[in-house]
């Protein structure tokens, strides 16, 4: 009876591809991150630069380069709490899930409308 042979190309699990590890990591190929570790990176990467507390994410999505995750974050608090400025924060993270940068694209009253 012939030998059967398995070839070096093996896939990972469903599991291993949502913890974002990788059965090639071995051989030099780039893990993916998922939006939950996005996140958690971006707010503690953003926090190391601001002085202000984080609010909370408003948004993470996919982009060719990586990740982009918005962060709202408290900027001057006041009293009552609905006059409080905050502004939201775009961090932009590579395929690799290593932040890249950051910038603040809007700055609002927390009891503003959206417009």
């Amino acid at each position: 009876m012939p030998e059967q042979r398995r070839t070096g190309t093996s896939t990972p699990s469903k599991g291993a591809r949502a913890r974002g590890t990788s059965a090639d990591a071995g051989r030099g190929t780039v893990t993916q991150v998922g939006p939950e570790e996005a996140a958690r990176t971006a707010c503690d990467w953003l926090q190391s630069f601001i002085n202000h507390r984080i609010e909370g994410v408003c948004a993470v999505r996919r982009t060719e380069q990586g990740w982009c995750v918005g962060v709202d974050v408290l900027e001057v608090p006041r009293i009552p709490d609905t006059t409080s400025l905050l502004a939201t924060y775009e961090v932009e993270l590579d395929e690799s899930g290593r932040p890249a940068e950051y910038r603040r694209v809007c700055r609002y009253r927390r009891g503003a409308a959206n417009d």
